[in-house]
């Protein structure tokens, strides 16, 4: 969803609010009907002034789903040959071994490089922290 579809999108309830209430004052005080279809142009009129500098506010530069996962650590619980289940905060989650045919046994900890719908592509972390080939990684003991 774009940013001007997400801003127009929260603007429509308060336009219907609006249209209640200028249809209440129509009906039950008289207001002239020339002057609330004025009064609700004005309304959308002013949203649509206002968005270039609330646009910001609407934008979204935060990961949501499996792509906030990139880059945290996850330990192995079901051994990853290539594919098998890893943990990340008290979460299981469906994982690959990055970069081709790899296993790492169970315990071990590997890092999230990469997110496919719900699967992670994983690779394993060496006692120094750095990236370290995945094969055959044995739990740190």
């Amino acid at each position: 969803m774009t940013v001007i579809q997400r801003y127009l999108l929260l603007q429509v309830p308060g336009w219907i609010l609006t249209v209640a209430v200028l249809y209440g004052l129509h009906r039950w005080l008289g207001l002239p009907l020339w002057a609330a279809v004025l009064l609700l142009a004005g309304e959308v009129a002013k949203d649509f002034i206002l968005y270039p500098k609330l646009r910001r506010a609407y934008e979204t530069g935060e990961k949501t789903g499996a792509d906030r996962l990139i880059g945290m650590e996850a330990v192995v619980r079901k051994r990853l040959a290539p594919e098998g289940y890893v943990e990340i905060q008290g979460e299981l989650w469906r994982a690959r071994a990055a970069g081709g045919a790899a296993t790492a046994e169970m315990g071990a900890t590997v890092r999230v490089v990469e997110a496919n719908g719900l699967l992670l592509g994983v690779v394993a972390e060496g006692p120094d922290g750095r990236e370290a080939k995945l094969d055959r990684v044995r739990p740190a003991s």
